[in-house]
C-alpha cells in the first residue's frame, strides 16, 4: 500500500454548492476531470449502453446513469477522444481510454483511501462489454469544488505565476527558480473548480477555506500532499518523475469520509518526465521536458494550424506516436504490458 489514513469530515463544512441529488452538472458528479469544463464540440456520438443511459459527454469523457431510474450510482466511460486547444481532434486515439482506466485503477489499488468506485456486491448494473476496458461504475459523491493540484517541479502555468509575481496561489518561491526545476518540497495549489463554460480559476489556500471550510480545506491539502509525495517516490524508483498532478475528492453522503474520486495519477491528469533525459542537461529544454502525454500532439497542431476554424486532421503518425507515449508510462509504472 502506498498510505494508510482515513478521513471523516462532518457536514458543517461542507460547500454550498454540491450536490449528490440526480444533477448531471460535470461539477456534481465524482468523475469528470477539470478538463472536461465543456461539451464535446465534434460530432463523436456515445454508444448506446444496456442497462445505462447516456446523460453527458466532455472532451473525454461519457457519463451515464443507471437505467432503472436509481441514483447511487455512475458509469463514466473513458474514450479515445483527444482534445487540445479547446477541440476535440479527429482522428481519437485508439487504446487511449483503456489505458487511462487501468492506470487509475492500478493507482487506486495503492492508495488505502476510499475511492470511488463502485465494487463488487453494490448493487450496481454491470459494466457492458462493449466498453469494459474503459470504464468505471463510480458512486455519487457530494463533490468538493476544489481541484486539488501539487506541483512537485515548477513548469506551465504555475512557472508563469512564478515569474509574474514570484509565488503560486500565495506561496511564496525562492527566486531564481528556473522552468523545469524541481521544489524541495511540494506545494499545494488548488483550484476553484468553476461553473460549466467557465475556466477554473488558480486560488489560495486562504480562499479554499473560505470555500469550503477549514477542516476540508486542510483535509484535501493534507491528503493531496501524502499521495502525491508517496507516487513521486513510487515513480522515482521506475525511472519518472512525477512533476505535477490534480485530484478531486468528494464526500461519502452516507459516512462523511473525504473520497477520491475522478481519474488519478494518469497522462492526462499528471505531469511526467523520464528521469534520465531530465538529468542529462546537454539536452535542450523539450527534450528534458518531454511529457508522457498528448504534448506530441500540442505541438503538431502548433506548427501545422493558425487557430483559427476547424483543426486539421491529425497525421497517422502522430496519433501512433502519442499512444505509443501513454503505453510507455503505463508499463514502465506499472511493469505490466497493453
Amino acid at each position: 500500500m502506498i498510505l494508510a489514513f482515513s478521513l471523516v469530515l462532518g457536514t458543517d463544512n461542507q460547500p454550498q454548492d454540491t450536490d449528490s441529488s440526480a444533477s448531471f452538472h460535470p461539477r456534481s458528479h465524482p468523475s469528470l476531470p477539470g478538463c472536461e469544463n465543456g461539451p464535446v464540440t465534434n460530432s463523436t456520438t456515445p454508444p448506446q449502453l444496456d442497462g445505462w443511459l447516456h446523460r453527458y459527454s466532455g472532451k473525454v469523457r461519457d457519463l451515464y446513469v443507471p437505467a432503472d431510474g436509481s441514483d447511487a450510482h455512475l458509469l463514466v466511460v473513458a474514450s479515445n477522444r483527444v482534445s487540445a486547444f479547446d477541440h476535440v481532434l479527429e482522428p481519437p486515439i485508439p487504446g487511449k481510454g483503456a489505458l487511462l482506466t487501468a492506470l487509475s485503477n492500478w493507482w487506486f489499488e495503492r492508495i488505502d483511501l476510499p475511492n470511488h468506485l463502485a465494487g463488487e456486491g453494490s448493487g450496481a448494473p454491470a459494466v457492458p462489454e462493449e466498453v469494459a476496458d474503459r470504464a468505471m461504475v463510480t458512486r455519487r459523491l457530494d463533490m468538493h469544488p476544489i481541484e486539488c493540484v501539487v506541483r512537485g517541479a515548477l513548469t506551465g502555468s504555475g512557472f508563469a505565476e512564478y515569474q509574474r509575481t514570484g509565488a503560486v496561489c500565495g506561496i511564496e518561491l525562492p527566486s531564481g527558480i528556473e522552468d523545469g526545476d524541481l521544489l524541495e518540497t511540494p506545494i499545494y495549489t488548488p483550484a476553484y473548480k468553476a461553473p460549466l463554460g467557465e475556466h477554473d480559476e488558480n486560488i489560495t489556500f486562504e480562499r479554499s477555506v473560505e470555500l469550503v471550510g477549514v477542516e476540508v480545506a486542510t483535509a484535501l491539502r493534507d491528503a493531496s500532499l501524502r499521495i502525491f509525495t508517496a507516487a513521486r517516490d513510487l515513480a522515482a524508483e521506475r525511472g519518472v518523475i512525477l512533476a505535477d498532478t490534480k485530484f478531486e475528492f468528494g464526500r461519502d453522503p452516507e459516512t462523511g469520509a473525504l473520497v477520491l474520486a475522478d481519474e488519478v495519477l494518469t497522462s492526462d491528469s499528471s505531469r511526467y518526465w523520464d528521469a534520465e533525459a531530465y538529468a542529462d542537461t546537454s539536452r535542450d529544454r523539450a527534450e528534458r521536458l518531454a511529457s508522457f502525454d498528448k504534448q506530441i500532439v500540442r505541438n503538431w497542431l502548433r506548427a501545422h494550424w493558425d487557430g483559427t476554424g476547424e483543426p486539421p486532421a491529425l497525421p497517422d503518425e502522430i496519433v501512433e506516436r502519442t499512444y505509443a507515449r501513454y503505453r510507455e508510462l503505463y508499463t514502465r509504472l506499472t511493469g505490466l504490458e497493453r
